[in-house]
């Protein structure tokens, strides 16, 4: 077992999974927060629903181009700093947001917003790579996935509920005061995982050698792809389903509020699932069955979108079985891609959360293009995701190892790093894991 001295100062494993929860849940908390205020933006600044979609795109870039600058560069100097000013740039975008005089402004605030906060999302990923390997990875990532669900659940419930008594401009007041806490979350508790001896500083020629080398991998491409594509279903079910719900059926924002949260506690519930099942399972292995609950909930979806078959419930079932399924296959994907390089964590977290908000930020604008009278474009870029998923998994299945530890990892088991943190995970290897 490897230890580290620079990492005394890290807490016990449920603190450390709640801390990074929470910061990972910026990116949800920017995303969902405000979907229910969708229609009252467009008739508040006087604009089109296709341009009011486009400042979740300007967040979702930001959130992209933040990570490829952020994830080399905390490969360099470490987690600690870039976080800390991440968190305190989100606050102030967070202002910037909720002062926008037009659509303009707000989706420059919002690129602002996605930029800033793109440090949490890259470097909670990077601080848990560097704590442990093997399958432990993809099984605290699913615990994470059980902080950072509470987003999506309490979000657009509490959006759609604070919008009737402050306007959707209170709802980014909320989220400047949220990640001024977060600023003094990290300050008090997260302290450097990353030692001087186990930096890279190559400048950007050392960085892009690091992306080069990452680009050669095949099986890191496509589990980054996977996550890419499971993104992009995602997105295009956040970006759609505001006007789905409450254009299409007619529903309130707060009833929308109500079907998002029932939905995201699908996607957790599976994820601490996976928790369980990645210490006895290959996570591909968990990957691939959940897969095809994917499949037939977006030719589902496909199917009740096209006819209306079933009204409300048409749309919501399959939703629901789509983001549980979800739940199973994005933590897997995403610890498959960190074991490959754990010698660039922070490189490698980065490049596929870019990935992920790249091709996630192209489904606003083009469901919005196709007009928010009908939930067709939505169920189809679902179903392009789902299928894309599909596909990668299908051409790597295979070169798949079928070990406990496959999915390239340079250990095997789950090796932590850091002592302090030691008799809390092999506690949990040998006993049954707690919900």
């Amino acid at each position: 077992m490897r230890t580290s001295a620079g990492n005394a100062g890290v807490p016990r494993m449920p603190l450390l999974v709640l801390l990074l929860g929470s910061i990972t849940a910026i990116g949800p908390m920017s995303i969902d927060l405000y979907l229910p205020a969708f229609p009252e933006l467009a008739r508040s600044l006087h604009t089109t629903e296709p341009l009011v979609q486009l400042t979740l795109t300007a967040c979702l870039v930001g959130l992209a181009i933040g990570q490829a600058l952020i994830g080399p560069l905390s490969d360099a100097i470490g987690r600690r700093r870039p976080l800390l000013v991440g968190m305190a740039g989100y606050a102030v975008a967070s202002v910037l947001c909720a002062l926008a005089p037009s659509v303009e402004a707000l989706a420059v605030g919002r690129f602002l917003q996605g930029l800033a906060g793109s440090a949490g999302a890259v470097l909670a990923q990077a601080l848990v790579r560097d704590l442990v390997d093997g399958p432990m990875v993809a099984s605290i990532l699913s615990r994470l996935l059980l902080v950072m669900g509470v987003a999506p659940v309490i979000a657009p419930t509490l959006g759609g509920q604070l919008l009737g008594l402050t306007g959707w401009r209170g709802l980014f007041w909320l989220l400047a005061v949220f990640g001024l806490v977060m600023t003094g979350v990290v300050a008090l508790f997260v302290r450097e995982t990353l030692t001087v001896e186990r930096r890279r500083s190559g400048g950007v020629v050392g960085t892009l050698r690091t992306y080069r080398r990452l680009l050669c991998d095949r099986r890191y491409v496509g589990y980054a792809g996977m996550s890419a594509f499971g993104f992009l279903a995602i997105f295009g079910y956040v970006s759609g389903s505001p006007f789905a719900y409450q254009v299409v059926h007619g529903v309130s924002p707060q009833t929308y509020g109500l079907l998002f949260g029932m939905n995201s506690v699908g996607l957790v519930a599976a994820s601490q699932w996976n928790a369980r099942l990645v210490l006895r399972i290959p996570p591909f292995q968990i990957l691939r069955r959940a897969l095809w609950l994917s499949v037939i909930a977006a030719v589902a979806l496909v199917f009740t979108a096209t006819t209306g078959a079933f009204g409300l419930a048409g749309l919501a079932v399959p939703l629901f079985a789509l983001m549980t399924s979800i739940g199973l296959v994005l933590p897997n994907a995403g610890a498959l891609a960190l074991n490959r390089h754990p010698e660039s964590a922070g490189t490698a977290a980065a490049m596929v959360g870019m990935t992920q908000f790249m091709v996630g930020a192209g489904a606003g604008p083009f469901i919005g293009s196709l007009g928010s009278h009908t939930a067709v474009p939505m169920a189809g870029v679902i179903a392009a995701g789902v299928l894309g998923v599909l596909a990668i998994a299908l051409a790597l299945a295979p070169s798949e190892p079928r070990t406990r530890g496959s999915g390239g990892s340079h250990t095997e088991g789950a090796t932590v790093v850091d002592e302090g943190i030691a008799t809390t995970v092999e506690r949990e290897q040998a006993a049954p894991l707690p919900h």
